[in-house]
């Protein structure tokens, strides 16, 4: 997949190559070997400011909670450095709409310290995600004949297919419900990327400086071309 759109219309080599991603749709990552991914996005807690009975809490909490799963997730950590820009953007606009030239005086010397503040405290920005995967069935356990008739009607092998991908994203569902149901017993709230998510989430993992200067479109005005 290539966007046009991003690539001022040249035609290169189309990133999801490079990726096991076959493709994104339904809030879901469709993986190149037939599983699926669900994300979350979760929230975070100081774990430090907490007392030592409350600590014990969520530590037993996080226990249990990995011992009802029965199937495996990954925890990602996401650090990337804050991006003030619409911050400082914000208060030069407030300052030019003050006629205090001492208070504009003050949003100067404050702007500057914050910026300040950023660059040599190396500030970082960081979010915490859970991947659900889902490993369905492979194409492999069907028997001959059914095989045979998918071949044969590929018309109604499709209308199947689709039936099958929506009971997994049905399957995939209860347990992204599950881990969501879990982490809220830790005072964690998670909530699922939807596809757009999701493609801006790929896209400032795999362009981190453009994403600064040149943020993505909306999915329904994005150009694709697939090979």
């Amino acid at each position: 997949m290539q966007s046009t759109k991003l690539s001022g219309g040249k035609t290169g080599v189309p990133s999801q190559k490079f990726l096991d991603i076959s493709e994104i749709r339904d809030d879901t990552l469709i993986l190149k070997d037939g599983t699926l991914r669900g994300v979350l996005l979760v929230s975070s807690i100081n774990f430090a400011l907490k007392s030592y009975d409350e600590q014990q809490a969520i530590v037993q909490a996080y226990m249990q909670f990995l011992n009802s799963l029965e199937f495996p997730i990954q925890i990602v950590i996401q650090s990337r450095k804050m991006n003030i820009d619409p911050y400082l953007h914000q208060l030069e606009e407030q300052q030019k709409k003050l006629s205090n030239e001492l208070l504009k005086r003050q949003i100067i010397d404050y702007r500057d310290f914050i910026q300040r503040l950023v660059q040599i405290g190396d500030i970082m920005q960081k979010r915490f995600y859970v991947v659900v995967p889902l490993n369905p069935a492979t194409n492999q356990q069907k028997s001959f004949f059914q095989r045979l008739g998918e071949i044969l009607t590929p018309t109604i092998a499709i209308r199947f297919s689709e039936q099958r991908f929506q009971k997994q994203l049905f399957d995939l569902s209860l347990r992204v419900n599950q881990i969501t149901s879990g982490l809220s017993s830790m005072s964690l709230k998670a909530i699922q990327l939807n596809t757009q998510s999701l493609i801006e989430l790929f896209y400032t993992v795999y362009n981190p400086e453009l994403y600064d200067t040149q943020r993505m479109i909306e999915l329904d005005k994005l150009q694709v071309e697939t090979e």
